[in-house]
């Protein structure tokens, strides 16, 4: 068996999943743009919502035997939003940024005044990733 010796990362094949909380959902569309702030770099990189996750972990919601749910009756009944990831598609990055796989990011979504009081939503921790190839 050999090893790896180099690695080739595509400069195109960035993304940022960045998590919103679910009572902001309503406003995001495929589409809408998006900035992002990269922590260490004052420059913002521009792109656009690529998709919405459809589906995410619930940890105290475990499936039975004929595949629905079951909740654990011991709840606390404060409940925090879940977070939602939200695939941003890159459109354009500044020349001095250089983009790395897992760098941490804010990403600020314009959602439109037409659809939400609320026009600018913002997720913070987004992570950076690339496509594997």
């Amino acid at each position: 068996m050999g090893r790896n010796v180099i690695s080739v990362v595509d400069a195109n094949s960035f993304w940022v999943d960045a998590y919103f909380e679910e009572t902001q959902l309503a406003s995001i569309r495929e589409g809408d743009p998006a900035e992002i702030k990269l922590m260490g770099y004052s420059q913002t990189v521009r792109g656009h919502v690529g998709s919405v996750a459809r589906r995410i972990n619930v940890s105290n919601a475990r499936p039975n035997e004929q595949g629905l749910a079951t909740v654990n009756p011991i709840f606390t009944w404060v409940r925090l939003a879940q977070r939602v990831p939200v695939r941003i598609r890159i459109d354009q990055v500044p020349d001095s940024v250089h983009l790395v796989a897992g760098m941490t990011a804010t990403v600020q979504i314009d959602a439109g005044s037409a659809r939400t009081a609320w026009s600018t939503l913002r997720a913070s921790f987004g992570a950076l990733h690339r496509m594997q190839m």
